[in-house]
């Protein structure tokens, strides 16, 4: 997954979840925050950011605030590229897949992903972009989550009606020691996730290789429940 037009600024503040004011080349700019968690330990002012210019003149704002540097890392922000990276991964996983379709209901819910397999079976894929660390441990969620509660119910709903269920924990940074749930952060969340590994849920986690302006899946990470 790659970004076209990079800027390199300095983050100032973030007035809403939205929008973030940035300094680009000795210019404030607002600029649209393509990531609508907390991500307070990140967006620090002072911290440097990086943002891909809009060629669409129509926009509101220039730019799109999708990567920042945390010390010696640096963190993708974007939380539609988690989506991104794994449909560009995902057969290297299903190696069985006959197709990698996005968006499919099941139930009450509906999953980021749908693969069919050779066999004709069916599994539903449910992606979470990561972009929380501390101390080398990554967690999920950064900030409560209902929806993700519910998504966890669902797919153990998969699993008894015979359908695959998979959730990937797409890490938006490389070098981590591990994933867990946050359970400090939403206990119910992490409870569930628990339910759905012994329900038959697989739950993967997997870091990527970041750039500026480029991101890919680069391998898996322990999961400790």
């Amino acid at each position: 997954m790659q970004y076209k037009t990079i800027k390199k600024g300095i983050f100032r503040s973030r007035p809403n979840r939205f929008i973030a004011y940035v300094e680009i080349a000795g210019k404030d700019e607002i600029c649209h925050v393509k990531n609508t968690g907390r991500c307070k330990e990140l967006l620090v002012e002072g911290a440097t950011v990086y943002l891909e210019e809009s060629n669409n003149t129509n926009r509101r704002t220039k730019y799109d605030l999708v990567a920042v540097e945390k010390g010696d890392r640096l963190i993708n922000l974007d939380s539609q590229a988690p989506n991104r990276v794994f449909s560009e991964w995902a057969t290297c996983f299903f190696r069985d897949a006959i197709s990698v379709l996005p968006e499919k209901t099941f139930g009450n819910s509906r999953f980021d992903f749908c693969v069919t397999h050779r066999d004709g079976r069916a599994s539903f894929v449910e992606v979470k972009g990561v972009t929380l660390e501390q101390d080398g441990i990554v967690l999920f969620p950064d900030a409560p989550t209902e929806r993700g509660v519910k998504h966890l119910r669902e797919l153990c709903e998969c699993v008894k009606e015979g359908y695959g269920a998979y959730l990937f924990f797409v890490v938006q940074m490389r070098d981590v020691k591990c994933f867990m749930p946050n359970e400090a952060t939403h206990p119910e969340f992490a409870e569930a996730l628990r339910t759905a590994k012994k329900e038959g849920v697989q739950i993967y986690a997997v870091d990527c290789n970041v750039t500026a302006s480029e991101m890919t899946i680069r391998d898996f990470v322990t999961v400790v429940l």
